[in-house]
């Protein structure tokens, strides 16, 4: 019997898949949990609809990844911090300032929790910052970290 996935089923498919299953996985196990619905002929064409629109919706968001990861690797970031006795850092630089600082010098809002630092940055200098931009899309910024004046 087919089924149309309303979510994901482990071992069975993604949600948006028609599947075959047996009636009776359907009837006791699938339909009660709301996990799927029998395949009419007008709910399939809704579906194969649906995935179309999601692929060309999931295209667009590469597309428009990619060019947001050329404007990041071309782009250098200064961000101001302060600093003691012998130049060493105040506190440290963390992803979120980072996020803040791509923000403002370019304009693009980013996640602080796509910005991928082993640890945060306590020293002045030039860093090397990776950022995943959308899903397997990453771009590399460059940090300049300059004394406060």
């Amino acid at each position: 019997m087919q089924v149309i996935l309303t979510q994901d089923v482990d071992k069975i498919g993604q949600r948006g898949d028609i599947v075959d299953v047996s009636r009776g996985y359907v009837r006791n196990f699938l339909v009660p949990r709301n996990l799927a619905e029998v395949a009419t002929p007008g709910k399939m064409e809704e579906a194969r609809r649906e995935m179309a629109e999601s692929e060309e919706r999931d295209r667009r968001l590469a597309e428009r990844a990619e060019e947001i990861a050329a404007t990041l690797n071309k782009s250098v970031i200064t961000i101001e911090a302060r600093t003691g006795e012998d130049e060493r850092l105040f506190g440290s630089v963390t992803a979120a300032n980072v996020a803040d600082a791509v923000e403002k010098a370019r304009g693009v809002r980013i996640d602080r929790r796509r910005v991928r630092m082993d640890e945060p940055i306590k020293s002045l200098g030039t860093h090397q910052v990776p950022i995943q931009v959308h899903g397997d899309v990453e771009a590399s910024v460059k940090v300049i970290v300059v004394p406060k004046l």
